[in-house]
């Protein structure tokens, strides 16, 4: 047992405490990563409050960099030494993972969201008990991290780690909404609800492959700053007159939208601001939605419901760090960073919305 310093939740909604933790040597297909980053993400956030109290106390985290410090035996591709992005866990042997959609995998609840790896155990031990983890497949909200192979994918060494976190999740589910799932045609119009982590990285994708114009909408004004310095032609306020002014914008509709919010009454104006057989995308983790179905009809209108940006991290991550280094996914400057003792502080900059990613950097 190696020794580790985790952010636990003891029960649901319960803060971060930073507490030392023991932690397992890897299996046969996991990897030993040291965390060098991690950001937060509004799903730790909103799965924290909301989570089984049969599986707490829990560790959350899944946008995580680090360094390969072991390997299981018949790990394969990955060595010591080697800089890592951490991202969700996926079988790789089902239909969805054969076919190149690992974020639908058959497994996906048991290997990301069952408070511990796909058998029920937990690598991570808290005062001689079992402490669940796994979240996303990492719980990158520690030190170290034990973390099935399909979900470390190699990255530069010279990449910033506090850059390489956020691409594990928010920066692929955004960007790959729009580059794998909508995939607009240069001169479409796409806007999207909610300038968080997510939503820019959606916006900066559009602006990547020319859709034009882009919009984004967003309650505060700092962030519509940064869209509009991202490339948004222009960023408004959620208020009522959200959609005349989206249909305005659009010359009579968006093409597409990009709803990050989840929220049903900015569901409502998303299907109102589309223009006839546009697209709506839908990643913002909400609870039951009611549409107007001849609304639906009538407009064409198609849905999308989108996990993980509908993306292979081992073939989509490369593809952002990429663009970013042709200047066109500047994900850095999403970034506000935090010392991991000061989850708290991070967690409570997110909510005000004075920080659009937080990234926690370990010492």
């Amino acid at each position: 047992m190696r020794r580790a310093r985790a952010a636990v939740v003891r029960e649901p909604g319960a803060p971060f405490t930073v507490l030392e933790v023991e932690l397992e040597d890897p299996r046969p297909r996991e990897v030993l990563v040291r965390m060098t980053a991690a950001g937060v993400c509004h799903t730790d956030l909103g799965i924290q409050a909301g989570w089984p109290r049969r599986l707490t106390p829990m560790v959350y985290g899944h946008e995580g960099a680090g360094r390969v410090e072991a390997v299981g035996a018949e790990v394969t591709g990955l060595v010591p030494g080697d800089t890592v992005c951490l991202t969700f866990a996926s079988c790789g042997g089902c239909g969805q993972c054969t076919a190149g959609h690992p974020a639908y995998c058959d497994a996906a609840r048991d290997l990301n969201l069952s408070g511990g790896r796909g058998d029920g155990s937990t690598p991570l031990r808290l005062d001689g008990a079992p402490l669940h983890s796994g979240f996303f497949g990492q719980s990158s909200f520690a030190t170290y991290a034990v973390v099935h192979e399909r979900g470390v994918v190699r990255v530069p060494a010279d990449l910033p780690a506090t850059l390489a976190a956020p691409l594990g999740c928010g920066g692929q589910t955004g960007a790959g909404t729009v580059l794998n799932r909508l995939r607009p045609e240069p001169g479409t119009s796409l806007v999207v609800l909610g300038a968080g982590g997510v939503g820019l990285s959606a916006l900066m994708a559009a602006v990547a492959v020319g859709c034009d114009p882009v919009l984004a909408v967003d309650p505060v004004a700092s962030r519509r700053d940064l869209a509009r310095a991202l490339g948004a032609r222009s960023a408004l306020p959620p208020d009522d007159a959200l959609v005349a002014a989206v249909r305005q914008l659009t010359d009579g509709g968006a093409h597409h939208v990009v709803d990050t919010t989840g929220r049903p009454g900015m569901l409502d104006r998303a299907v109102a601001a589309l223009r006839p057989r546009g697209a709506l995308a839908l990643l913002g983790l909400g609870g039951e939605v009611t549409f107007d179905m001849m609304r639906l009809m009538t407009k064409g209108v198609r849905l999308h419901g989108v996990m993980e940006g509908d993306s292979d991290p081992a073939r989509f991550v490369p593809e952002l760090i990429a663009l970013h280094r042709r200047g066109l996914f500047p994900v850095d400057r999403l970034v506000t960073t935090f010392a991991f003792e000061e989850i708290g502080a991070a967690v409570a900059a997110m909510r005000d919305g004075s920080a659009v990613k937080p990234v926690l950097t370990f010492s």
